[in-house]
């Protein structure tokens, strides 16, 4: 129940913030349809984001987050840690391309640990983009 009424507090919080900047004349226009709500796995659970408006220099990521080219339908993005880990620097997603190796049934991947099986067993490639990192909070 008090988690229920936290993560409420951080989605109330952040489009608090999010409503903010878009009523601000200078950067309504800019920033209007950069914020957006989406969803994404967590250690096999579907969790929330809130994407905002952020910086992100390529390369400066420091979270583990997937994105998965050619995954089984279903699939969404993989963050590789959240909130309470250890490691965790509030989604400043280091960004990961995932792809089905050719002749390999996709499958689902809900979690980082999946993603490592999978490229262990040789099913995926995984490869670093660090100019696609970006920032936006698990909520």
């Amino acid at each position: 129940m008090i988690r229920r009424v936290i993560t409420g507090i951080r989605v109330v919080g952040a489009a608090a913030v999010a409503a903010g900047l878009l009523t601000a004349p200078s950067v309504h226009g800019a920033l209007a349809a950069e914020v957006r709500f989406g969803h994404l796995f967590l250690n096999g659970q579907v969790v929330g984001t809130v994407v905002t408006p952020a910086s992100v220099a390529p390369g400066s990521g420091r979270d583990p987050f997937y994105e998965v080219a050619n995954g089984a339908m279903g699939q969404l993005g993989i963050a590789g840690v959240g909130p309470g880990e250890t490691g965790y620097h509030g989604g400043d997603w280091e960004v990961f391309s995932v792809s089905f190796r050719p002749g390999v049934i996709p499958y689902l991947l809900e979690s980082g640990g999946e993603v490592a099986a999978a490229a262990q067993r040789g099913d995926v490639s995984v490869i670093r983009q660090p100019a696609r990192d970006f920032r936006c909070p698990i909520t």
